[in-house]
């Protein structure tokens, strides 16, 4: 089975054989979303949960990173000819104080595959920052991640400045990450909250219609 194999090479790091099988299983017209979901985010998915146990390092997620990056350079073209182009445009990064981004470059690969325009600001993304690039790019959609309790404040810090600064109506704001739940983002008044990538995802293929300016 092709999306076993892709999984097995994404969780090695083996960016060369994860190439070939992702182009044999489009020439054998295996699904690119079932490739994606599971193939590349399954074996994403492991290889993060053995980076939470300490059982990986840094450089081995690098490596799974770069392979599954090298998957979906394959798999865009054929996404991009899908109805779900949806030409969003998103702004999202790791808030202040927390240097982790293994989940939020899986989201942002999902969803550059599905056509979205991603802006990353990458990691201990200050609320200035974020605020600053809401105003100047003027994005549908302002996702944060967390992996720290300790950082969680910062997202209700970036919700009051975008009030403060009057931008907060103009864009939508997702929060995620593993200390993260839907009370919480209720309580710092975040619109929406997303317990994994294919949630996310599912949900923003439905509702696109909703974010994109006209």
């Amino acid at each position: 089975m092709y999306y076993k194999k892709i999984s097995e090479c994404i969780i090695n790091g083996d960016t060369e054989t994860v190439i070939e099988l992702t182009k044999e299983a489009l020439a054998k017209k295996y699904p690119p979303d079932y490739i994606l979901e599971k193939g590349l985010i399954s074996g994403m998915n492991e290889i993060a949960e053995k980076f939470r146990e300490d059982t990986v390092l840094v450089p081995e997620v690098l490596l799974s990173t770069r392979a599954m990056n090298a998957s979906i350079y394959i798999l865009q073209p054929y996404f991009k000819k899908s109805k779900r182009n949806n030409k969003m445009k998103i702004i999202m990064g790791t808030v202040a104080g927390d240097l982790h981004d293994i989940g939020k470059n899986i989201v942002k690969s999902i969803l550059i595959a599905d056509g979205a325009i991603v802006i990353d600001l990458g990691i201990n993304v200050s609320t200035k920052k974020f605020i600053d690039t809401v105003y100047k790019e003027k994005p549908n959609i302002l996702i944060m991640s967390a992996l720290l309790t300790t950082t969680l404040p910062a997202m209700k810090e970036v919700i009051e400045e975008l009030k403060n600064k009057e931008l907060r109506e103009s864009v939508k704001v997702i929060v995620g990450g593993t200390p993260v739940t839907e009370t919480f983002a209720r309580r710092i008044g975040a619109d929406y909250y997303f317990e994994d990538v294919f949630t996310l995802r599912s949900f923003l293929e439905k509702n696109s219609h909703k974010f994109i300016s006209k």
